[in-house]
């Protein structure tokens, strides 16, 4: 395996300082990506960019007002790198923004993106882990990046994510991981989108505050988000823009991907391709079968984002889908390995934060 190492951006300070750095470090390449996010979000509607930027737009408000700080980062970022507001949420929003087109004019857009797990501290020798493979549009994969956030006040974080996005997965020095995967939302409106919710329950310090980071926002779109924490608490939350369902993790593993799995949010999913339902049911059946025997260590997660029957993704037609990296976090220890692009042709890389110390 070869591959190039995945990039670290770091930023640090205020908001803004912080996304003025992100936005000047990477300014030509997040305008490219916002380009071509903001175009594919299109699919199967006759609205052209004007159209959608207004679109985009209705969001504005949703974010300022579910957080300042993180609003006045996007902010800073999207003026370094020379995008309006609205391009900005697009670039990191698409998944959810596609919910909200589907909702306003018939979107055909879909993303089937990620296979995640959530291990119990008893099964992954006395610390568990959260781990996933990170599946999106293969022009996504030149742009994933780590970001190293140290924000004035606030916990220190390492975040998973593309350029011009605040956060996709990550874990920050309290202990406190999260990771998602997509949900295809028929009720989708004009809301947060969900790398806010992400980097907002990074800022939080306990796992009920992260939790409620995530259940309190006004979403855009559909989501499935896990968090867990260093002291074993563990959650997949399925939420839709007006449906919730939480999952605690127990003394099995937790186990998600691209559908719903239950009766309530069943009920606002939106319909997908048989083949990416096929897909999604496949995925979470293998990833089950794979981590049936324990100790479940780093190497066995490894190796399950490397599966290439089901898990690990290459661009097949007529769904330009890959793998374009995956984590690996265990918030007792602080460690989060990484992976730039698909898993079976690239190497993980180990980071490190020191986290709190179990009281």
């Amino acid at each position: 395996m070869n591959g190039l190492p995945i990039r670290v951006t770091a930023v640090a300070g205020t908001p803004v300082e912080m996304g003025a750095a992100h936005g000047r470090a990477h300014a030509d390449e997040i305008r490219n990506y916002a380009a071509g996010r903001v175009e594919l979000s299109g699919t199967g509607t006759t609205l052209g960019r004007d159209e959608l930027l207004s679109l985009g737009a209705s969001l504005v408000e949703a974010h300022r007002a579910y957080d300042a700080d993180l609003f006045a980062e996007m902010a800073a970022m999207a003026e370094a790198a020379g995008l309006s507001i609205p391009e900005a949420i697009i670039v990191g929003g698409y998944t959810d923004f596609l919910d909200v087109v589907a909702a306003a004019a018939g979107g055909a857009g879909f993303e089937d993106d990620c296979t995640a797990v959530i291990t119990p501290d008893a099964l992954s020798g006395g610390a568990g882990f959260l781990a996933q493979t990170w599946d999106m549009n293969a022009s996504a994969t030149p742009h994933v990046i780590m970001l190293d956030v140290d924000p004035d006040g606030g916990p220190r974080s390492l975040v998973f994510t593309t350029v011009g996005t605040l956060g996709q997965i990550g874990m920050n020095e309290a202990g406190i991981a999260v990771g998602i995967n997509n949900l295809t939302a028929s009720d989708g409106r004009p809301g947060v989108t969900w790398p806010f919710a992400v980097r907002k329950a990074l800022m939080q310090s306990t796992f009920d505050d992260a939790m409620a980071a995530i259940t309190d926002a006004h979403l855009a779109g559909g989501h499935n988000f896990l968090v867990f924490d260093r002291l074993g608490n563990g959650a997949s939350i399925e939420a839709m823009p007006t449906r919730t369902y939480i999952e605690l993790l127990g003394d099995t593993p937790v186990f998600h991907t691209n559908h719903c799995l239950v009766p309530e949010t069943i009920a606002v999913e939106g319909a997908r391709p048989d083949e990416l339902t096929r897909s999604s049911l496949l995925r979470i059946e293998q990833a089950a079968e794979l981590l049936a025997s324990d100790p479940i260590t780093v190497d066995a997660l490894m190796d399950l984002t490397r599966d290439e029957r089901s898990i690990c993704r290459h661009p097949e037609p007529p769904f330009d889908y890959e793998s374009c990296g995956a984590a690996i976090m265990r918030p007792a220890t602080g460690d989060f390995w990484a992976c730039w692009g698909i898993p079976s042709e690239n190497e993980y890389e180990h980071f490190s934060l020191t986290a709190s110390s179990v009281p």
